[in-house]
């Protein structure tokens, strides 16, 4: 008997329409012969089920549910291909644990951690992982800007620190830049993190779980035409990303090693993609993506694909391992 599958997708945040085409591309290719796969969008105004007209059906919140017409349908799994909040911080996850529905990203503890960017990068500084100078701003504390450029220097970053798609993030060459950079950064997030610019080779690398094993992807170079590898170079066409990376034999080991290291220290389930520089030959760690972007462009399908696993594979794995899960 065909499971049915909830694919989730849309969001609160500034990364609901990425997150819409990575979910249509998620119901386009997930097994029809395996799965009756249903798309629900998960928005601030409305929780709805859609039919294969686009009909909208509300969501019956309580346990999940939705009536097409023909009764109260449940889900034996969810797909959660929502970025930002609530799908990759860990609302919905904990939200799921509680009714006992599987889905296919980490657990809340593991979301709710790797979207908090100062959060990740403190909890893996003992085991090693080498990052970016740093300092921390919430939006209440006092704004000393020479404290700020005593500890990271110039040129450096303002991030968002749980945002994604790199909304919030800015470049700031000149001091004079700072102030209006983080009055901008506020306006995604109340907590920013501000930090020393590397310079150097930038590798996105995907570590997943694919036929029960961890499992690195074929790890990618990025050559952004803009500063940095801002949204216009993730989604409008303003960069060249090169799978297999033009990088060494050394420098590959040693950053798949660290992807590989941190996903299992953080008891990470399902895909996860991590940015990393290289300064010299030693990787360091920008953040990590619990919910990566799963439209036909998006990285972690680049990887995929010159991997040798199709689209279908990657998803159906996904789903599989997500129903082998014990609640």
């Amino acid at each position: 008997m065909k499971k049915n599958i909830a694919i989730i997708m849309g969001g609160y945040s500034s990364e609901v329409d990425i997150s819409l085409k990575s979910g249509e591309v998620v119901y386009a290719h997930l097994n029809n012969d395996s799965y009756n796969a249903y798309r629900i969008h998960i928005l601030k105004d409305k929780w709805v089920g859609l039919d294969e007209n686009g009909q909208m059906f509300p969501v019956n919140r309580h346990d999940f549910s939705v009536d097409f017409g023909q009764g109260p349908l449940t889900f034996d799994c969810v797909f959660n291909a929502i970025h930002g909040t609530p799908g990759e911080d860990g609302y919905m996850q904990a939200y799921f644990a509680l009714l006992g529905i599987p889905q296919t990203s980490c657990d809340y503890y593991q979301a709710a951690l790797t979207f908090n960017k100062r959060d990740l990068l403190s909890v893996l500084r003992p085991y090693g992982v080498k990052c970016a100078r740093s300092y921390h701003l919430n939006k209440e504390d006092e704004l000393d800007t020479v404290a700020i450029l005593e500890k990271v220097g110039l040129p450096c970053f303002v991030k968002a620190n749980k945002a994604g798609s790199s909304f919030g993030v800015f470049k700031v060459y000149q001091e004079r830049e700072l102030k209006a950079c983080i009055e901008k950064a506020f306006e995604e997030d109340d907590e920013l993190i501000i930090e020393a610019a590397l310079e150097g080779t930038e590798v996105s690398v995907g570590v997943i779980r694919y036929e029960g094993k961890i499992t690195v992807l074929p790890i990618t170079e990025i050559v952004s035409e803009n500063d940095f590898f801002d949204y216009e170079a993730k989604y409008q066409g303003k960069s060249t990303e090169i799978t297999p990376a033009r990088i060494s034999d050394e420098q590959a080991r040693k950053v798949s090693e660290v992807a590989s290291m941190v996903y299992r220290v953080l008891k990470m389930k399902g895909y996860s993609r991590s940015e990393f520089i290289f300064i010299g030959d030693e990787p360091h760690m920008l953040e990590m993506n619990s919910n990566p972007g799963l439209t036909e462009e998006s990285i972690l399908p680049q990887q995929a694909r010159v991997a040798g696993i199709s689209l279908r594979k990657l998803f159906e794995s996904a789903v599989e391992d997500a129903l082998n899960q014990k609640y």
